[in-house]
């Protein structure tokens, strides 16, 4: 216990030295004891900043997003031996729906609506001998689709926070692959959980002799992106059908071509048909003569020259896929499997195609309307093809010639891996989350204008602001006086912001400027290129108010009072429209069709566009989306463009137009029969007409009736005129 006693010791003459005299100074430290302390002060503080640099520098583990071949190939990845007891997944579950076989908590809410995708990392796998899976590996087309999923905003490289896992084992093509060795490498995936929540993509199922229409990799509740399904395979709602991707269609860019006849009327492109089918094309060639192709594989080319660009004719030889914009129909034929390459071609070409393959499932059919873009014809119907096709009208074929191209280059297209790529993950994010799904306006209309930029008047506030006023839109052709004058009174109503006069004379130019009315507001004049009424209801630029009054140039009569009061009243319901003269529809019992009726009645079922207001929503509904061939009847008959928006909006709303003020009608006492278009002894039967035709475009009556005006508050009272908003309200 000496050492004890000691420190006791020096302890008591430590605390009597601190008493007498302060505090004693602390004896220097040796030098090796303070650079070993510094040293370990150092290394303390290196490793800090070490920490803190890995934790807040930008980086990623075991991140995926560099799939290049170039700079990540097979070879490169780290190596995975299979045992031969290795576990291999159920076969796929034909009842799997998404929800029974796929877990929608893992994706969870987040802001954007959008799932999380993960890649695994890239792994070669081979048998317990060393033999790979696959006999080629990682194809460049599913490097081109593992690239575009971990380039967009679908991609995570945090496997916690994923929705949807992705292997990086390339099953596109059946063929290459050996099928236990691939179920077992799916199986050790870390994330496998019986295929739940994993997604599969395969273009070419089965093998012979049979060829499934599915992949027939043992897979457990994976989803499958599909390039075959058949109905007896596809679970609806689950699985993805998806198109076989034509490298000859990305290799070569088609320019556009517009629809219309072309020299072909049927084509068959196809090498390898089954004989019984040749047998019936040519059949249908020796019957239709030169209205009907039918190409094969050339035989007397010359050494060296790609035969699958070329296809031939009796020693003629074509350019392919070129000589497919010269058909307006296409054949695609199902072979050894449903699904074809020659689709892609086929719809890039903008010819339409002909599927003869009997319970297929086309291409993204969840989201996209084969109908508006192809013919499907039983295969025993094949006989019957050339029949079948020449009974749809013209018209209709080319709206599928232009359908047909716009799912071929449109962004969630066929056109490539990355486009088939995006296209599935869309689908199955919109299932996920519904309540932000595209719309089936998106996945099949044409953008033909930018709608982003328009709102509806079905969303807006309840009363429209007053400030910006309206822009009253004139159509003239060449009443100049006329014009003048209308112009001259519609700038004394408060309202008015700006007006646009469309010169609808291609004949003759407007009148210089310096003979035009001096308004205050800004006058704007706008020549077509045609003679057409429906120019009155296009979407200029110039529009940039919400209300559009649109009038004709003869409209004289309409004081400043009614038109103010008209736009109030638009105001306070801008999804309607606002007119004066009104107009009814009857059913004509004797005639067993409808009946146009401009007598004065109670009842109201549409108002003349010659003075009307409007939100310029409905010029886009007009110009883009009117029905069938609603809006070239219109052109054509030089009639009846006011009953045709007036269809629109009650279809679009569900609601009656407003007539304001008592005014009946629009009396023009300097106007001639010649002048006037409603003069004519023709007009009310063509009107007839019209309601009758635009009812069967629509397939049902859309117009409302009802028997109530909007005038003004104190109208009809004994004040006097200075007490009233609206004193000069016209008259019958």
């Amino acid at each position: 216990m000496k050492w004890l006693s000691r420190v006791v010791g020096l302890s008591m003459c430590a605390s009597a030295k601190y008493s007498s005299r302060g505090p004693a100074l602390i004896p220097r430290m040796k030098t090796k004891h303070r650079i070993y302390y510094i040293a370990l002060f150092s290394v303390v503080l290196l490793g800090l900043i070490a920490t803190g640099m890995f934790q807040f520098w930008p980086h990623s583990i075991e991140s995926s997003a560099d799939w290049s071949v170039d700079k990540r190939s097979v070879h490169d990845a780290p190596l995975v031996r299979l045992p031969v007891s290795s576990p291999i997944p159920e076969r796929g579950d034909l009842s799997c729906r998404m929800h029974t076989c796929f877990d929608v908590y893992r994706c969870g809410y987040n802001p954007k609506n959008r799932i999380k995708v993960y890649i695994y990392p890239l792994q070669r796998y081979v048998d317990e001998v060393g033999v790979a899976i696959s006999s080629t590996g990682l194809s460049r087309e599913y490097n081109d689709l593992l690239s575009a999923i971990s380039d967009s905003d679908f991609y995570t490289d945090d496997v916690t926070r994923a929705c949807l896992f992705v292997p990086s084992i390339d099953v596109l093509n059946q063929n290459s692959l050996r099928i236990r060795e691939t179920a077992q490498a799916l199986a050790l995936l870390a994330r496998w959980d019986r295929g739940m929540n994993h997604l599969l993509f395969n273009m070419l199922p089965g093998g012979p002799p049979d060829y499934n229409t599915a992949l027939d990799v043992p897979r457990d509740r994976a989803l499958l992106a599909g390039g075959g399904f058949s109905t007896w395979t596809y679970r609806q709602g689950y699985d993805v059908s998806i198109p076989v991707y034509s490298p000859l269609s990305a290799e070569l860019e088609l320019p556009e071509r517009q629809p219309g006849p072309r020299h072909y009327f049927v084509l068959s492109s196809q090498t390898a048909i089954h004989r019984e089918y040749r047998a019936e094309l040519e059949q249908l060639k020796a019957e239709n003569g030169e209205a009907v192709l039918l190409l094969d594989r050339c035989s007397n080319l010359s050494q060296g020259v790609a035969s699958t660009r070329k296809r031939c004719h009796k020693g003629q030889v074509y350019e392919y896929p070129q000589i497919l914009q010269e058909s307006s129909f296409c054949v695609v034929l199902r072979g050894a499997r449903l699904g074809q390459a020659a689709l892609s071609d086929v719809l890039q070409a903008g010819c339409v195609p002909v599927i003869v393959a009997d319970s297929y499932i086309l291409p993204f059919s969840e989201v996209l309307d084969w109908k508006r873009a192809s013919v499907v014809i039983p295969e025993d119907k094949l006989p019957e093809m050339y029949t079948i096709l020449k009974s749809i009208p013209q018209r209709q074929v080319e709206e599928m010639q232009r359908q047909a191209r716009w799912f071929w280059e449109a962004s969630l297209s066929l056109s490539s891996m990355k486009a088939i790529g995006m296209t599935t993950l869309q689908i199955i994010n919109d299932r996920i989350y519904p309540y932000a799904a595209r719309t089936y306006e998106q996945w099949n209309n044409p953008p033909v204008v930018k709608w982003s930029s328009v709102n509806s008047p079905l969303f807006l506030p309840l009363i429209p602001p007053r400030a910006p006023g309206f822009t009253a839109v004139v159509l003239t052709y060449d009443r100049v006086e006329s014009l003048f004058r209308v112009i001259t009174e519609i700038s004394k109503v408060p309202s008015l912001a700006k007006l646009l006069v469309v010169w609808n004379n291609q004949n003759k130019s407007p009148p210089e400027e310096s003979l035009w009315p001096k308004i205050a507001m800004p006058l704007k004049v706008v020549r077509t290129k045609e003679n057409k009424l429906s120019n009155r209801f296009f979407p200029y630029d110039e529009i940039e108010t919400e209300a559009v009054l649109a009038i004709d140039d003869d409209i004289i009569m309409l004081t400043s009072d009614e038109l103010q009061f008209g736009y109030e009243v638009w105001r306070e319901f801008p999804d309607r429209l606002v007119g004066y003269p009104g107009r009814l529809h009857l059913w004509d019992h004797e005639m067993g069709k409808w009946k146009y009726e401009s007598e004065w009645t109670n009842e109201v079922s549409m108002v003349l566009t010659g003075a009307a207001f409007y939100h310029k929503y409905f010029n886009y509904l007009y110009t883009y989306k009117m029905p069938g061939d609603i809006k070239n009847w219109v052109d054509n008959h030089m009639n009846c463009e006011d009953i045709a928006m007036n269809f629109l909006v009650a279809n679009i709303t569900g609601k009656a137009p407003i007539k304001v003020t008592p005014r009946k009608k629009f009396k023009c006492p300097e106007c001639t029969a010649i002048d006037g278009l409603s003069l004519d002894q023709t007009h009310m039967v063509e009107r007839s007409e019209c309601i009758n035709k635009f009812a069967s475009v629509f397939g049902t009556m859309p117009l409302k009736v009802v028997e109530h005006r909007a005038d003004p508050v104190l109208y009809k009272d004994d004040f006097p005129e200075k007490l009233k908003s609206f004193p000069n309200i016209g008259s019958l």
